[in-house]
């Protein structure tokens, strides 16, 4: 597969192709106000830690982004419950005060529609550690989102993310399978890693469901049940994600 995968600051003119490159992203997880908040400002304030990947025509076929951020600081130390959210909003923070970093993050990596299936995602992130290592840091840390989980949203993630398969003792879930293969140790669960709230209206317009029924509801691509409250109007999704630590 003749891909050429390059940081967004060497190629700044394929912001746009980038964000534009069709995906399967369910359209809730969106919604995360952290995310909505942070996630564009990565590609304006760390596009070294871009990355793109592009096909013989030129057309952008996958995508990775990742931030740089202190997680030996005072008060850390170690991989933060949070995960996703946290570790954008940690960036930023460390950004914003001038911390040095010495760590880098995972926060996306998306195949185009068409490419799925052709191994790109391990290339992403086999790419992610390098650049990291090239970048000067020993580590890479991702809050994984596991891709198989939504087809047993009841199970606990910390049961999920320990399964392995009988016949090579590696991860049941293929996109945690990818990251063990590219070298890196499950640590731990980030059990709110993500979090979406809503009214029941908008839950409805994001899902097309009918959000009539009182607690827990399954929703295509939720990793766990969504907890509606009829009675108050809203539902909430909290979205546990699993860190892997990679060598850079």
């Amino acid at each position: 597969m003749d891909l050429t995968v390059t940081t967004l600051a060497e190629r700044p003119e394929l912001a746009r192709a980038m964000d534009e490159m069709p995906n399967t992203w369910p359209e809730f997880i969106l919604e995360d106000p952290i995310g909505w908040a942070n996630f564009p400002r990565i590609v304006k304030e760390f596009p070294e830690y871009v990355l793109v990947a592009t096909d013989p025509d030129g057309a952008v076929v996958a995508r990775a982004y990742s931030v740089p951020f202190a997680l030996e600081a005072p008060g850390r130390g170690r991989l933060p419950e949070g995960g996703w959210d946290r570790l954008l909003l940690w960036a930023f923070s460390d950004l914003r005060v001038g911390r040095t970093p010495d760590t880098v993050g995972a926060i996306e990596i998306t195949v185009a529609k068409g490419w799925l299936g052709h191994g790109i995602s391990g290339l992403m992130v086999a790419a992610m550690r390098d650049n990291a290592g090239r970048l000067g840091f020993q580590e890479l840390v991702a809050p994984v989102r596991p891709n198989a989980k939504h087809t047993d949203a009841a199970a606990p993630m910390e049961d999920y993310a320990r399964r392995v398969r009988e016949e090579d003792g590696l991860p049941y879930d293929p996109w945690l399978r990818v990251h063990v293969r590219a070298g890196g140790v499950i640590e731990a669960v980030a059990p709110v890693s993500m979090t979406v709230s809503g009214s029941l209206e908008r839950w409805r317009a994001w899902t097309g469901l009918p959000f009539d029924t009182e607690g827990a509801v399954e929703v295509p691509g939720a990793l766990v049940p969504v907890h509606c409250s009829l009675a108050h109007g809203y539902a909430v999704y909290v979205e546990p994600n699993v860190w892997v630590r990679h060598r850079a």
